[in-house]
């Protein structure tokens, strides 16, 4: 029996890994995946560790293999703005570019695969659809930047803390698909981060999030762990 060349010559550690199958990796053959392997590095973070930083020298890229990074924006004043979330597998960085414009930081305690910019820029040029795989992410990541931008420009409070619950529930729990009724997850962001996030205060986040909790569309144990029996009802309270 013939043995089936995306599984064949593919190192241990990239056969099971998410960005592997769902992310740029995945446009690579088996040679290539083993090129890029020999020079990744697959190591952890703690929460709150700076990953990326804002007009830095970018030497690596690296893929999201789970936990949640947090992308902030400076302003030349020290202000800080969260612009956007990144869960696995997603692709931290931008190619061809040398310097950052953006902050990343572990958000949760994360794990990462990282791999030299150089390489992988290298290889976008030999592998044309590594470059289309990565140009579809980045797309896909414009678009949730538009719809983002409407929910913080026309919707209330309740219906942009719903937005972002329901974010994290579809990109955390591998179980709150659209067939799957319910979801749990850790919030990973503080409740001023949220705020920060949503452009709301403090305060607003919390009433919203007891409002929730009251009306039985959220659960919420030890003040982060959120659980969400009926998935139906927390999408009709975003708006969506």
């Amino acid at each position: 029996m013939r043995e089936d060349i995306h599984t064949k010559g593919i190192p241990v550690l990239c056969a099971s890994c998410e960005a592997r199958h769902r992310g740029i990796c995945g446009a690579l053959n088996p040679d290539q995946l083993l090129t890029l392997a020999k020079s990744t590095k697959r190591h952890k973070a703690e929460t709150g560790k700076e990953l990326v930083s804002d007009a830095g020298n970018v030497e690596r890229f690296s893929n999201v293999l789970s936990g949640v990074v947090k992308l902030t924006k400076t302003l030349s004043d020290g202000r800080q703005q969260i612009v956007g979330l990144q869960f696995a597998p997603d692709f931290i960085g931008r190619p061809f570019q040398s310097e950052s414009t953006l902050t990343a930081e572990a958000a949760t305690d994360v794990e990462l695969c990282s791999f030299p910019r150089k390489a992988l820029e290298r290889m976008m040029k030999e592998q044309p659809d590594l470059e289309h795989r990565l140009l579809e992410q980045k797309l896909r990541e414009l678009d949730q930047a538009r719809d983002w931008m409407v929910a913080l420009g026309r919707k209330t409070a309740a219906e942009k803390i719903a937005s972002f619950l329901l974010m994290i529930a579809r990109n955390i729990d591998p179980t709150a698909g659209p067939e799957q009724r319910g979801a749990c997850f850790d919030l990973p962001l503080s409740r001023a981060e949220i705020a920060d996030f949503l452009g709301l205060t403090v305060e607003t986040v919390s009433r919203q999030l007891t409002r929730l909790r009251g009306e039985k569309v959220i659960r919420i144990e030890n003040n982060r762990h959120v659980i969400v029996d009926d998935i139906g009802r927390l999408t009709a309270r975003s708006g969506d």
